[in-house]
């Protein structure tokens, strides 16, 4: 190649800007011991400068691509057995992968031969990069050699295809489980990264192999099967097809065991394109589990069950399930599946599918005493099973949404309950049934409008408010924790309900909720703060609340959180309190307690101080809002491009909403923040002040300040832009001549800081500074006298 033609292309530009690249290169090969680390960075190097088809050309003329990926390189020396060198070598190739020259120097030096072994290597890194490397050329030499279109009868394949093809044919029909493992692994590999019309002519030379796998027990490794047949059943290649590859599918879920066909049965359900009898005999199969514990627990003919029949033998399940070293996990995936698929589809069996839950958790607490053999050898194994539990509630909660369930809700309330009251339900187990049972509570609201079974939600509510009662005064600070967090739950879901607000205000839960304020498991007391923040919505707040002493638990309780957030010890029950107070702010509940401004200054006059980064980040939220707010109750625009008519924009109203905030001292917090040690709260302050700025001065406002304004204050001012620049460095902030609560001094400091590159300067990454190639380098240097420790750094 001429030079002109070198230059086009910028590796090669690369290479002839900086020789120092290939000198590197050969003076490494020179080297009678290289370092492992050091020959595999090389070998990664040149693989990344070799993917452009003329700098692979200049670097085969040097003959350093025949020397480092050669027969003759180290795949003959001892540092071989390094797994980092051969990692190296193997990323080196799939990174000059990109062109023919690439193929032909594999193919031909024999290195095709080195990647099929590395199939098998020790090291997972190491193989998995070969198998997906072969992937790789194999897609290269079929779109960039074969010369005339793919056809099923008679497919003239480039010769590195070739070679690719007749491994892995050669593998799936040997007798090596480990070979027929690896072919598995690289066709699922293939038919998932590539979806061209030749993949179907490769797929029916070895299709019948495939089918054999599922029927021979001789080779374990129907566990790959599911994940292959379900990566081609995505593939618009055989999804689409009406040949022998579905009947293939079919075979699969009858043979596979249902815990090898589990996954392939949800994948095949979420495709939109599965036939009807496959997608009818995927659910099948998930459901054969719970079909069985439902037969297996009822009474003779009390149930049907799920299923008219069965994919496959019905005692294949119900082996699995009376087994106590596979009931459960059995019972997990098939669980997990199920809840996966609520969220896809909503044609499933609702009601069969509900009752068989209800029946798992009745065995798992021992309340259901099965009468047949099967029912009784599964109670025995599931008793107190937390994992079953925990699964079936998850897929409970997800029930909740789907209609068809409605006629068994009173059954299911008591199962619920039975799992509240009892003692010895494992606290995350408790917490999940809180929140099925805040979901089903929900359903059973919206019932109650439509079928006016007002008593029964009554009594139901009654029933779990007494439970919680118990529950909040438990030993065991979990319990607390998770009965507080459902407590909030339940407000938020069904505040607007009267039902819901009278049995709550009727028990004892206000009062137990206030005392764990003081609980001395922090986490609880944070929990606590949240459940009364919330509570205070409907007890004090609400236009409908109790009106009998209503004035003075409103600010006893807002005494009490400000005291917390004061004097708490830990981080937890602050942001707690930070919290609720930007939620009572944003629904307008401050102005009830006191003026909104004091309320917002007071609270942040606590943050301020504190030594928790987001209990500060709170209070520069609340400050955003509080702007937002008075700036929409004085009728004016929250952003300057709001469109408002002139008489709204009156210099009396902005100069009475920037008195509001002067007067609730925001401007110190704000200002202070910019120099945060942790730039999060400096990016949000800036954000804040850069919209304060903007609001006051529009774009195309001039800011030629009044003349008037004293020099002294001026002179602070231009003091307060200085430190700021310094930023988190800053040793002082400076207080002295800044009157952060005069409005006149603070349009002053809005007018003249430039906050647009203070905020420039907050978003710049540290990677700027870290990844610069001064800082490379002396991390290298730094690493010269200890190598073996500092390898990966150094790399």
């Amino acid at each position: 190649f001429s030079h002109n033609t070198w230059s086009l292309d910028p590796s090669v530009e690369l290479l002839q800007n900086n020789p120092c690249l290939t000198e590197f290169i050969t003076a490494m090969l020179a080297l009678p011991e290289p370092s492992p680390s050091i020959l595999s960075f090389t070998l990664r190097l040149t693989g990344i400068l070799a993917a452009s088809e003329n700098c692979f050309q200049h670097l085969q003329e040097e003959q350093l691509l025949v020397r480092l990926f050669g027969r003759g390189g180290p795949l003959s020396s001892a540092l071989w057995k390094d797994a980092s060198v051969r990692s190296g070598w193997v990323n080196g190739v799939h990174s000059m992968m990109r062109h023919q020259p690439a193929l032909h120097l594999l193919c031909l030096g024999g290195g095709i031969d080195v990647i099929f072994t590395l199939q098998g290597d020790p090291s997972l890194f190491v193989s998995s990069a070969a198998s997906q490397l072969l992937v790789d050329m194999l897609i290269l030499s079929v779109e960039t050699e074969m010369t005339k279109a793919v056809s099923t009868k008679d497919c003239d394949w480039p010769a590195c295809a070739q070679m690719i093809i007749k491994h892995i044919e050669d593998s799936l029909q040997s007798n090596s489980a480990s070979h027929v493992e690896q072919s598995l692994k690289l066709l699922t590999n293939l038919f998932s990264s590539c979806r061209a019309p030749w993949t179907e002519v490769l797929w029916l030379s070895i299709a019948k192999q495939i089918e054999s796998f599922l029927m021979e027990e001789t080779v374990q490794v129907q566990h790959m099967l599911a994940d292959l047949l379900l990566r081609m059943a995505w593939s618009p290649v055989f999804c689409d097809s009406e040949g022998s590859f579905w009947t293939l599918v079919t075979s699969a879920l009858e043979h596979l065991t249902p815990v090898q066909a589990g996954p392939l049965a949800v994948g095949l359900l979420k495709l939109y394109k599965c036939p009807q009898d496959v997608r009818i005999q995927a659910l099948t199969v998930l459901l054969q589990p719970m079909d069985c514990i439902l037969r297996a627990a009822s009474q003779p003919l009390e149930y049907s069950g799920l299923l008219d029949e069965s994919v496959s033998d019905p005692i294949t399940v119900e082996g699995l399930l009376s087994s106590k070293s596979s009931c459960a996990g059995l019972l997990c995936q098939t669980l997990a599946h199920l809840e996966e698929l609520l969220n896809f589809r909503e044609d499933l069996p609702c009601a069969s599918l509900l009752r068989s839950i209800m029946t798992i958790l009745q065995l798992c607490n021992g309340f259901l005493s099965p009468a047949s053999p099967l029912g009784s050898r599964i109670s025995r194994i599931l008793i107190n099973c937390f994992r079953v539990q925990r699964s079936a509630l998850d897929v409970l909660a997800e029930l909740s949404d789907l209609r068809g369930c409605d006629t068994l809700i009173g059954s299911l309330f008591d199962v619920l309950l039975a799992y509240l009251e009892s003692p010895n339900t494992n606290p995350t187990v408790l917490k999940k049934t809180f929140q099925a049972t805040c979901k089903w509570l929900v359903r059973l609201q919206e019932l109650s409008y439509s079928n006016s079974q007002w008593q029964h939600t009554e009594k139901i509510l009654k029933d779990v408010f007494l439970v919680l009662q118990k529950r909040l005064c438990s030993p065991c600070w979990e319990v607390r924790d998770s009965s507080l967090e459902f407590l909030t739950d339940m407000i938020k879901c069904l505040s607007d309900q009267d039902e819901f607000r009278q049995s709550l205000l009727s028990s004892e839960v206000l009062r137990l909720t206030e005392n764990l304020l003081e609980d001395p498991e922090s986490y609880v007391r944070a929990s606590a703060v949240t459940a009364v923040g919330h509570l205070a919505f409907i007890a004090y707040f609400a236009p409908e609340s109790p009106a009998t002493g209503n004035q003075y638990n409103k600010e006893n309780t807002a005494a009490k959180l400000q005291e917390i957030l004061s004097t708490d010890p830990e981080g937890f029950p602050r942001r707690a309190v930070i919290s609720i107070f930007i939620e009572w702010l944003s629904q307008g509940c401050t102005g009830q307690l006191e003026d909104t401004g004091q309320f917002v200054s007071r609270v942040i006059q606590t943050v301020q101080h504190d030594l928790d980064w987001e209990v500060r980040l709170g209070g520069l939220e609340l400050i955003q809002d509080f702007c937002h707010q008075t700036f929409c109750q004085l009728g004016l625009p929250q952003r300057p491009d709001d469109p408002v008519s002139p008489a709204v924009t009156s210099p009396l109203l902005e100069s009475e909403s920037l008195r509001i905030f002067c007067r609730a001292k925001l401007f110190s917090f704000l200002f202070r923040s910019l120099c945060d040690c942790d730039k999060t709260l400096g990016q949000r302050a800036c954000r804040i002040l850069l919209d304060l700025s903007n609001h006051f001065y529009p774009l195309g406002t001039p800011r030629d300040l009044d003349e008037a304004v004293d020099l002294p204050v001026r002179h602070s001012i231009a003091c307060l832009q200085r430190t700021l620049r310094q930023g988190s460095l800053a040793q002082n902030f400076p207080t002295d001549g800044v009157d952060f609560e005069d409005p006149e001094s603070m349009m002053l400091a809005l007018g003249t800081i430039d906050l647009i590159e203070l905020y420039d300067e907050l978003n710049k990454s540290s990677d700027h500074v870290e990844k610069s190639p001064q800082s490379l380098l002396q991390d290298i240097l730094a690493t010269v006298g200890t190598i073996e420790e500092n390898e990966a750094d150094c790399y």
